[in-house]
């Protein structure tokens, strides 16, 4: 190719190229690429809110794990057994203690509806009892025992009276007896409250210290209320 017809050619390639414009202004072309990525083209398979919240949850477990793993001794192996003794600890205190008890100052009455003789409860119970119902027998003759004592003018009537509350007035005119009314009344909150399942061992126990009140002569000096019968 002669030198004239390279000349020539660089000029036509020089003035075809300025009909192409060289560059894109940044902010325009920054647009066009979001409006492209905002199609729903583009999302479909992206996750949800829910599904977003749990991963990032995950996430924050696992970092929290890896730090603990570094300051726990022996790495990621120590961090279990140190999880494993918490868990035995906290299973050893539950079975130590037991359903945790209602909290003082959200006490129910101990008795629930109207009036009842003390022989009413007991026949209630009884027949509770004989039923295999051993919660609502256990709770019947507690109420029993409450309402016997307030017959016997060792406890004062008061409607909204606890158990806890009960057993606390009446191991006064009733001082031999005292450790029993208190467990007794421990047994009737964890059934009624806590969630604790009676036997017929409960119940028996129950019956039993019903009856020795009956027989029991107060400490006439510290009864609450007026005489004994």
């Amino acid at each position: 190719m002669s030198t004239t017809g390279g000349t020539a050619l660089a000029r036509q390639l020089v003035r075809a190229d300025d009909d192409i414009p060289v560059d894109t202004p940044r902010v325009p072309a920054r647009e066009a690429a979001e409006r492209e990525l905002s199609r729903p083209t583009y999302h479909e398979n992206d996750p949800n809110l829910l599904q977003r919240a749990l991963n990032r949850f995950w996430e924050w477990v696992g970092d929290l794990f890896d730090s603990a793993s570094g300051a726990a001794p022996g790495g990621p192996l120590g961090l279990v057994v140190i999880v494993l003794i918490v868990v035995a600890l906290l299973a050893a205190l539950w079975w130590r203690l037991g359903t945790p008890r209602r909290i003082p100052g959200t006490a129910r009455t101990l008795f629930e509806r109207g009036p009842r003789s003390a022989a009413e409860h007991r026949t209630t119970a009884d027949t509770h009892a004989a039923a295999g119902r051993w919660n609502q027998a256990a709770q019947e003759r507690m109420r029993a025992i409450v309402r016997s004592l307030e017959e016997r003018a060792l406890l004062d009537p008061r409607p909204g009276r606890t158990a806890d509350e009960a057993a606390s007035e009446a191991g006064r005119p009733l001082p031999g007896h005292a450790a029993r009314l208190r467990a007794a009344a421990r047994d009737f909150d964890d059934i009624t409250y806590g969630g604790r399942t009676a036997d017929e061992d409960t119940y028996r126990r129950l019956s039993a210290l019903d009856l020795d009140l009956e027989r029991a002569k107060p400490q006439l000096s510290t009864a609450s209320g007026g005489t004994a019968e």
